[in-house]
């Protein structure tokens, strides 16, 4: 994952909603997954066995997230079971049909996530974060972006 790609997603995670997390969630998992293809086929295994980890991390985090209250926890704490186990499978036999299959996977639940996230009206989870405008300052042969507050205490309450 590049470090842009990891700065889109933080600032994304300083915005989201409870629901919204959810699909970060999903949206960073197959981003690991396309790493970890990409990497097997250039014949990276280290890189390749870390990002296939890092899907499987993802995993886990989206399991306990569920709440066993509600309905579809339990179909979807064995799917979640099932991804894990063909990732750990995938990590040892390097197989770029078992990425697929879990992606094949999380793909419809990110897509049915993302339809019910406006439907959330709960405020960010993170309070207290940066405020970020939209609008970019351009120099020469730069661009900058601004963020407004920059405080020291970023995140966090004191």
């Amino acid at each position: 994952m590049t470090s842009e790609i990891k700065q889109q997603f933080t600032f994304r995670i300083s915005q989201a909603n409870p629901t919204e997390m959810v699909v970060i969630l999903y949206d960073m998992t197959l981003q690991y997954l396309a790493d970890a293809s990409e990497l097997a086929s250039e014949g990276d295994f280290g890189a390749y066995q870390e990002n296939v980890r890092r899907a499987g991390k993802c995993v886990n985090e989206l399991t306990r997230s569920l709440r066993p209250e509600y309905e579809p926890a339990g179909s979807l704490r064995k799917l979640y079971m099932y991804c894990i186990r063909r990732l750990a499978q995938a990590e040892i036999r390097r197989h770029g049909e078992l990425l697929r299959e879990v992606a094949g996977i999380i793909t419809p639940l990110r897509d049915a996530y993302r339809q019910i996230a406006p439907q959330n009206t709960a405020g960010p989870v993170m309070r207290n974060t940066q405020a970020v405008y939209a609008g970019l300052t351009y120099g020469r042969n730069t661009l900058t972006e601004n963020m407004a507050d920059q405080s020291a205490n970023r995140g966090m309450l004191v």
